[in-house]
């Protein structure tokens, strides 16, 4: 069988079957030439013949005015949106069952609809009269906020398109089914195909959305991958439910910095704001005692302070435990064997146990330093001094590396009253009238000057 040919005019782009020496379309002659396939392949496999419109082409110095912003009011959400809720963006809310998600979002939304924008919340897990018990509880069944209860995809698709709303929740994404796809709700297929609908939708017709997802037992939001790069924001929240505190986390923000946090204290009307989240974390800090060391450190744009907790007992069994929590237990491992090799300071046949205290989890190398002093006070029962920050990163030479913003770590600390700071040598300090500064350059000098020989 042979190939269909295309034959297209050069100067209005009319599309013809056949040669000819003059386009209908715009009455030129000799101006029509035969096109090449856009692809080659089977015809239902590849995109054929068929061509679509031009785009339009910018260069790189092209000036755009920065996207409109609108802020809730909630100093610690705006932070982690990067500066407000963007027009036609689609952000994605993760965290374990419980925790709070659903409180938050109907906190915002209550917000974002008494700044003037039209809000619509959508639930597909709860009946509207729960939400209604919830927004009682909270205080909130004032709020102009328009409620709903569905699932299918195309009611609510129809809905936002009709009522033109400025947000649109939808709580949550796993129970969103589309009739066109032919497999149960909450599958990888439908929380694709829902996602994928939802994001197009905000873009087109310049509606921000939020979509909640659950969360794996490993920690991950269910359907792992196929979610996350259609959303211009990804957001966690985290939080143990023995603390009475919650953390939203940005992972992926394409209008603003990632890694940035924001804290919240869960109360009995509602999650409330924590505009200084180092006072929180180190609350509960009595007296000084062996074990615990405290870290100045920085999460996205802010500083925190948080108490590291260690454990150093005999162990009963062959093969010692190693047990963290809030922390990379690799990292662990590097900086004991460190310890070993470099100061000559074994932990073999110690049981090791470390904690982030008030469930803060740490990422960042620069906790190494306070690791390794809250294990060395840990095993030679000494307590740290209690107005002593740490933080540094360890090399596997035993060297101190200089950790970024340092001046921002040590105006934290002397912000909450802490007299004395050890940091790596080299780091760019500033000015910091009233904190005295001890700057090793190895570790072995640290353990040394901080723990005596160890």
């Amino acid at each position: 069988m042979a190939k269909t040919q295309t034959f297209t005019c050069s100067a209005c782009g009319a599309s013809h079957t056949r040669w000819s020496g003059r386009c209908d379309g715009c009455g030129e002659w000799n101006t029509i030439i035969q096109e090449r396939p856009l692809s080659a392949g089977p015809a239902k496999k590849s995109l054929g013949g068929k061509r679509g419109q031009s785009i339009v082409l910018t260069d790189l110095s092209t000036e755009e005015a920065p996207p409109p912003r609108t802020l809730c009011g909630v100093e610690e959400l705006d932070r982690v949106l990067g500066g407000g809720l963007v027009p036609a963006s689609a952000l994605l809310v993760g965290g374990d069952p419980g925790i709070g998600k659903s409180t938050l979002l109907l906190q915002a939304a209550a917000r974002f609809a008494r700044k003037g924008v039209k809000t619509i919340y959508v639930s597909g897990e709860e009946a509207s009269a729960q939400v209604r018990m919830r927004a009682r509880r909270l205080g909130l069944e004032e709020s102009p906020v328009q409620l709903a209860a569905e699932t299918n995809l195309r009611d609510i698709l129809t809905t936002l398109e009709a009522e033109k709303p400025g947000l649109a929740i939808i709580d949550s994404i796993q129970t969103m089914w589309a009739d066109n796809v032919d497999s149960a709700p909450g599958s990888v297929s439908q929380v694709r195909a829902a996602a994928h609908e939802l994001t197009t939708f905000a873009k087109r017709h310049g509606v921000s959305i939020i979509m909640v997802g659950h969360v794996t037992k490993e920690g991950q939001i269910a359907g792992p991958r196929v979610v996350e790069h259609m959303v211009d924001t990804v957001l966690y929240f985290e939080g143990e439910r023995g603390h009475q505190f919650r953390i939203l986390r940005a992972v992926k923000n394409r209008f603003g910095p990632a890694d940035e946090i924001g804290v919240f204290e869960m109360t009995g009307k509602g999650l409330a704001q924590v505009t200084n989240p180092s006072a929180l974390f180190l609350s509960e800090r009595g007296a000084p005692s062996p074990g615990s060391a405290v870290f100045a450190g920085i999460e996205g744009t802010r500083p925190v302070l948080v108490e590291l907790q260690a454990l150093v007992a005999p162990s009963p069994h062959s093969q010692p435990r190693r047990t963290v929590v809030g922390w990379d237990s690799g990292r662990l491992a590097m900086i004991l064997a460190v310890l070993e090799a470099r100061c000559g300071i074994p932990f073999a046949g110690l049981d090791v146990y470390l904690n982030v205290a008030g469930g803060l989890k740490i990422s960042e190398p620069a906790a190494d330093l306070a690791v390794a002093a809250a294990l060395l006070s840990a095993r030679e029962d000494t307590a740290l001094p209690a107005d002593t920050v740490v933080f540094g990163e360890i090399s596997l030479s035993g060297a101190l590396r200089p950790t970024p913003q340092t001046e921002n770590r040590l105006k934290e600390a002397q912000k909450l009253g802490f007299t004395a700071a050890i940091a790596p040598a080299g780091g760019k300090t500033g000015t910091v009238a009233g904190l005295t500064l001890t700057r090793p350059s190895d570790l072995v000098g640290f353990v040394g000057e901080t723990f005596g020989a160890g």
